[in-house]
Order: structure tokens, then C-alpha cells, then sequence
């Protein structure tokens, strides 16, 4: 044979290099294939050779104090469907058309979007509808559908008791996820993590009969459980639906705590919705009423405040126990007049009385001795400007303004409640470090995170106690302030908190807010109160805030402290706080029905001073009494009534139009004193306001809503040589602002 040419040669070591390559991109893929995508492949096979079906989780319960259950989840179903049972079928199109009517009809379903889904022949398993009774299931299986219609367990978050901390608790998705509330920030514990079974089938997507199934189990939620209780709860949701119906308000809010602990007992707000139905159409209104108002609404507190001025004036020794006040009804600076909410002032007063008025002028005072870094020392120190880190979801800091631009104004501001934001939350719990011996604790509605270990034990994941932030005053000044509030209740303008055998510490106050052009409101006020009981060793405490009451009669005394006390009175027998005074009591009698003439007669033969009028004309009907009729009531309380001249329509709801009055003639205190009884606003140019009204922009007569402006004009100018008044935020300026602080 012939040696190769070394043309041959050529070729053949051209060919061998050829196989050469080809060899090695053979093997490059087989490793690729084998070893790089080998765990996609395989994932993508073992999809082809099963069918997965997802084991729901079994979301955690949550909690009271006491252990009862306030959400939980049922058991539910999911109705799937598999559209590829049905592919290559003779009937095919006709079997679609036939489950799509007889599905659609028993779950409620739009025939069109049953039909899109038995038709999307691509996939295996689609759901059709979730959280699906029994008895519905029982329904479908009785159609006799094959294999196309298969059902998974599934589960539905119930709230056993609807509206009860609805804020608090909040809901959850149609796929179980927290959306609002505890349901929402604690997700994660809450939820569990799903689990699945993975069953071998066919071709066709149906399951093999001997395959081996895969079987991976779910694993449950943590149950929470919150430090509030349950029967707290309802006694103050209860007050809060009272006074929101009472005061016609835009919404109430209310907070109890142990003032010694910062335990969260209960937190609502009103209006409210139930937690099993919530109208998610107008998610707007559903998010507004979800909002837990505790920690995520800030306000101007007002009068309340006045709890930490007190306590820090006293601490600082920027004030003392024997310490005077003089009030001529405002206080001068060098650009402004802040005026007390009472015209005319308070005259001379001592520290105790000066408590018991509210007097906004001693509260300035204060606050100008103690000056910018002392005060604001005390303010951060009782938790102002920060979150309260309560567990709480939602919360803000409120507003403090950075002392290097605090003014004198501004302080004397702070000192009666004004120039400040705070939340309720912030705000109870910096009073109860006021009143428990100085100690500012970390409020917390968190009591413990649990899971079942497999012996059915309980396993602690968290758990929370009282926890010590600092201390903020001494002792002996915590015992001071206790002192002085019990005055504020038992002989001052928080009277209508007084409890029968207990002896009550308090505050009121009543703040202006901001309209929608950023001014002063002299008919937008917010009025609250907090009260604790027992005043000398305090075991409760308890604040309402009442947004936009719409009545005559706004002040914290009248439109909050009444629910406080109503509040408080049924939670010392609940939790077993004996009383700790002698206190002579009378039953309130029912004037439902009467005139006001007739019910403050009826009141005075009964041993009850002169009540509260929403109108002091004597033919007025009164429709509603506060406290209501046949409460037993410490000797002294004054009733609020509610009449029908001013209040109410003649249907029974709420009239919020008044008949503007004649003001000609009138003089500017008189006819500031005529509108401000009727709820209607004085304006009026500054620099001519002396003598007799000679025009008014609405005519005496007409029927106007409360809030509405009435401009007039004055017959006389005042001397050049005196200086218009200056209108200062918050219960300062001119008459024609509705003066706050009480």
C-alpha cells in the first residue's frame, strides 16, 4: 500500500482536529447540561412529572391579657380547577361550557372569568375562588365534575369579637397577609410558612396511581399576645361611642394605661368598623378608620399639658408649693398680647388655684422662670419629640420646635399646650411619669410571642416587661403634682370626673387647630381629659380627646371628662381597686323631656348645683343629660344638659345652624358674647373697633351654620397712639378667637 501523501496527510489531520472540537463541545455540554443547569432541568422535569398543591400555613392567634381569643384563623377552601384534564377530549368544549355555568352558579362567580380560566389549557392548576365553606365544597362535589375541579385546604381570619380593637388588631389580605395594625407590623410572626404536596401524574396532568408522593409540611404561626384586655376594652369603646354620639364630634379617641407599669390595658378609637366585613370599596374611609389615632395622629394637647409644665416648674424649683399668680386676663410682650382663656382673668391666685382655673397666664409664667433650656430639658425627658418605641404600629414623634428658635412667645406657648405636638400616647404616658414617683417607663402592648412545641407545650419566642427609660422628676415633686391635680378634680374645672368613693386626679383641656389655610380656628377645637385613679397611689389612668366636638359647649370638662369618668368607674370594680374615700353621692334624676327651666328646678330640689346649659333659654327641650339619669354621682357634679333649641333638629339629629342675631347698635364685647354663644365668629377691622356696631355682613334673621364669619363695622376708630391687639396662637390674641385652655 501506498504511503499517505502528505496532501492526504493534510486532510486527515484536518478531520481529526475537526472530531477533535466536536468531541470537546460535546463534552462542554454534557457538563453544562449535567452540571451547570443540571438542578434547572431537573426542577423543570420534576414540574412536568407533578402536580404541587400548596399546605396553607395556619396563621397565629392573637390574644388578650387574659388569654382570650381575638382573631384566629378558620378552617376554609380553595376551588381549583385544571384545564388540562379536559385538553384532547371529544367533548372537550362543551365539558368547559358545562362546569364553567354549573361552578359559576354555586360559588357566585362572573360565568365569563370561570369560562377564561377552564380554558387556559397551558396551565395545570388554576384557583377559582378562596376561603370557600364547606357546605359550598359539599355542593360543587355533588356536580360530580371529575377531576377538572379539586379543592385545597385554605384558611379565613375570624375576629370574635367584630369591632372590638379594631384599630388595634387590624385585618388581614384574601391571601392572609397583614395589612393594618398588629395583623400587619407582626406578619412575620403571625403568618408561618407554607408547606406543599407533590403528587407524580401523567402526560395529561393526571395523577399516576402508584406514584410516591412528596410531602412537606406547613408550619404554623406564633400566637401574640397583647397586654391589653378585652373587658377594658368594651368599657371604653363603650364611652367613646357615648361621647361621639353625645358631641357630635369628628372622631374620639381614648387610651387607658397603668400608669406604674406603662401597660397598655385599652386603645379605640371612634367611628370604627368591623373587622370581620370591612367595606374595602371605599378604601379612603376604611384606611381613616383603620388608623390607630393613639400613636399616629398628633395634636396641639392644650390644656393637658399642663400636667408636665406643672411638674417641671415645681422640679426645677423654678416654682414652689406657696408660689403666686397674678392674671389680668393676658400676658404682654413686647410684640404681642397672649390672653387667658377666661376675659377678664383670674386676679390673684395661688399655685393650687391656679391649677383648678387652667389659668393659662400662671402656665406662662411657668414656663418663662424655668426658661428655654431648662423647660426643654424636661420636655425631652418625658419622651417629646421621639417615638415611645411601644410596639404600637404607626407611630409618630409629634412636633417639638429646636429650642435655638424659640422665642418668648413660643415658650409661653409651650407652657399652656400650645406650639407643641404630641401623641395621645406620648401624652399618657409622659402624665403617668408625672404621677407614678417620676419615673418615665416604655409603654408596650406586646406581652409575649408563643408556639407549641411537638408535646403541645408552650415555647416562648418573646416576652416583654416594664421597662425603665429614666427618671425624670423626684419623687417628692410626682407627689406634688398628684396633690394638686386631685385639687383640679375636686374643686376645679375637671369636676365631672369625680368618681363616688375614689378620690380622682385630673386635667382638662381644650385646644384651637389649624384650618386648611394654616390659621388659627376659633370653631375647630379639640377638648380632652385625663384622669387617674386613686389620685394619691394611681393605678389607672385614662385620657379621651374628642376631635371637632359640633356643640355649644366645648370645653374639656363638659365634652370629655364625663367619659373619662364613666370609663373609670367601671374599670376600678373590674379590676378590683377598693375605694379609698367617703364620699357622699345622689342619683342623678331624669329631665329628659323637661324645658331647661323645668330641669334646672328639678336638678336643684334633687341637691345638684345649676347645671350646664348647651342653651340657656328656659323653653329649650333637653334631649340628653350627661351623666345620664339614675347615675350615682359624687354630691356637687354639675349635669351638661343637651336641649333641642341650639342642638338638635326636629328629627332628633344634630342642627348645626343657628339664627344670626341683631348686632346694630351692640358693642364689641356684647356682641363677640352674643355669637360665641351660638357658635358663630366675629371679624371686624382692628383698627376701627370702638363704639357701637353700625353694619353687619349677614342680616339678624338669617339661618347660618355654626363656624360661620359675621364681619361688622364700628362707629369709632381707637387713638393712633394705642396699638391694635395682636391675635396669638392658641387661646392668645383678640376676642374674637375662641379662648382655649380650660
Amino acid at each position: 500500500m501506498a504511503a499517505p501523501t502528505a496532501k492526504l496527510k493534510k486532510r486527515l489531520l484536518i478531520l481529526l482536529g475537526f472530531g477533535l472540537v466536536l468531541f470537546l463541545l460535546l463534552v462542554f455540554r454534557l457538563f453544562q447540561v449535567m452540571i451547570i443547569d443540571g438542578p434547572r432541568l431537573e426542577s423543570m422535569a420534576l414540574k412536568q412529572q407533578t402536580r404541587k398543591s400548596a399546605l396553607h400555613a395556619q396563621r397565629g392567634r392573637i390574644l388578650d391579657t387574659n388569654g382570650t381569643v381575638l382573631a384566629q384563623s378558620g378552617t376554609s377552601y380553595q376551588v381549583l380547577v385544571n384545564p388540562q384534564v379536559l385538553s384532547g377530549k371529544d367533548d372537550e368544549e362543551s365539558e368547559r361550557v358545562r362546569i364553567s355555568i354549573l361552578v359559576s352558579d354555586v360559588l357566585g362567580m362572573n360565568y365569563d372569568d370561570v369560562y377564561a380560566k377552564v380554558s387556559r389549557t397551558e396551565k395545570q392548576q388554576l384557583v377559582l375562588k378562596r376561603q370557600v365553606s364547606s357546605e359550598v365544597v359539599d355542593q360543587i362535589i355533588a356536580l360530580q365534575l371529575g377531576g377538572t375541579i379539586s379543592f385545597a385546604t385554605d384558611y379565613t381570619r375570624y375576629y370574635s369579637n367584630g369591632k372590638l380593637f379594631a384599630q388595634l388588631i387590624g385585618f388581614t389580605g384574601i391571601d392572609g397577609e397583614g395589612q393594618t395594625g398588629i395583623e400587619a407590623s407582626l406578619d412575620k410572626y403571625l403568618a408561618g410558612i407554607d408547606g406543599r404536596i407533590a403528587t407524580p401524574k401523567d402526560a395529561r396532568g393526571n395523577p399516576l396511581a402508584y406514584g410516591e408522593e412528596e410531602y412537606i409540611a406547613p408550619t404554623n404561626g406564633y400566637d401574640v399576645r397583647i397586654t391589653a384586655d378585652a373587658n377594658a376594652e368594651a368599657y371604653l369603646e363603650t364611652a367613646l361611642a357615648e361621647c361621639m354620639s353625645v358631641n357630635n364630634a369628628k372622631t374620639v379617641t381614648g387610651l387607658v394605661m397603668d400608669p406604674t407599669t406603662s401597660r397598655i390595658l385599652a386603645a379605640g378609637s371612634n367611628p370604627t368598623f368591623d373587622l370581620n366585613s370591612p367595606d374595602r370599596s371605599d378604601v379612603t374611609t376604611l384606611m381613616s378608620m383603620s388608623r390607630n389615632r393613639v400613636v399616629t395622629d398628633t395634636f396641639e394637647p392644650g390644656s393637658i399639658f399642663k400636667i408636665i409644665t406643672l411638674a417641671a416648674a415645681l422640679d426645677s424649683g423654678a416654682i414652689t408649693m406657696d408660689s403666686t399668680f397674678d392674671c389680668s386676663g393676658s400676658l404682654r410682650f413686647r410684640t404681642e398680647s397672649i390672653k387667658c382663656w377666661k376675659r377678664g382673668g383670674h386676679g390673684h391666685q395661688t399655685l393650687a388655684e391656679a391649677c383648678e382655673n387652667s389659668c393659662n397666664c400662671a402656665f406662662m409664667q411657668m414656663a418663662l422662670a424655668m426658661g428655654v433650656d431648662t423647660f426643654y430639658d424636661y420636655i425631652y425627658a418625658f419622651g417629646f419629640g421621639s417615638e415611645t418605641d411601644s410596639g404600637v404600629p404607626g407611630e409618630d414623634t409629634g412636633d417639638v420646635i429646636h429650642r435655638k428658635y424659640i422665642r418668648d412667645t413660643d415658650l409661653a406657648r409651650i407652657g399652656f399646650g400650645q406650639s407643641i405636638t404630641v401623641t395621645p400616647l406620648q401624652m399618657v404616658n409622659a402624665a403617668s411619669a408625672a404621677i407614678n414617683g417620676g419615673i418615665l417607663r416604655q409603654p408596650y402592648i406586646i406581652d409575649s410571642i408563643t408556639t407549641s412545641a411537638e408535646d403541645g407545650s408552650e415555647v416562648v419566642i418573646e416576652h416583654n416587661e416594664p421597662k425603665e427609660i429614666r427618671r425624670v422628676i423626684k419623687s417628692e415633686t410626682s407627689e406634688k403634682v398628684r396633690q394638686l391635680l386631685q385639687s383640679v378634680v375636686d374643686h376645679g374645672s375637671g369636676s365631672n370626673a369625680q368618681i363616688s368613693g375614689y378620690t380622682v386626679g385630673g386635667k382638662t383641656g381644650t385646644a384651637q387647630k389649624y384650618d386648611e389655610n394654616g390659621k388659627v380656628s376659633s370653631t375647630l377645637l379639640i377638648a380632652s381629659f385625663i384622669g387617674f385613679v386613686p389620685a394619691d397611689d394611681p393605678e389607672l389612668i385614662c385620657l379621651v380627646m374628642v376631635d371637632e366636638p359640633r356643640v355649644p359647649v366645648i370645653y374639656g370638662s363638659t365634652v370629655a371628662a364625663p367619659f373619662v369618668q364613666r370609663a373609670l368607674s367601671n374599670l376600678v370594680q373590674y379590676y378590683g381597686i377598693l375605694p379609698n374615700t367617703e364620699t357622699d353621692t345622689k342619683t342623678v334624676p331624669d329631665v329628659t323631656g323637661k324645658s331647661a327651666r323645668e330641669a334646672a328646678s328639678t336638678l336643684e330640689r334633687a341637691g345638684f348645683p345649676e347645671p350646664i346649659y348647651t342653651d340657656s333659654e328656659a323653653d329649650a327641650i333637653v334631649l340628653m343629660q350627661v351623666p345620664a339619669a339614675n347615675t350615682e354621682v359624687p354630691a356637687g357634679t354639675q349635669v351638661v344638659i343637651y336641649t333641642t333649641m341650639t342642638t338638635y333638629s326636629d328629627e332628633g339629629t344634630v342642627k348645626n345652624t343657628v339664627t344670626v342675631p341683631k348686632l346694630i347698635d351692640k358693642r364689641r364685647q356684647d356682641a363677640f358674647d352674643a355669637l360665641d354663644k351660638l357658635g358663630l365668629i366675629l371679624a371686624y377691622d382692628k383698627s376701627a373697633c370702638l363704639g357701637q356696631i353700625t353694619e353687619q355682613s349677614i342680616e339678624a334673621g338669617t339661618e347660618v351654620e355654626r363656624g360661620t364669619e359675621i364681619y361688622v363695622t364700628f362707629s369709632k376708630a381707637p387713638p393712633s397712639s394705642t396699638p391694635p391687639d395682636q391675635t396669638g396662637g392658641g387661646g392668645g390674641g383678640d376676642n374674637d378667637n375662641t379662648p382655649t385652655g380650660e
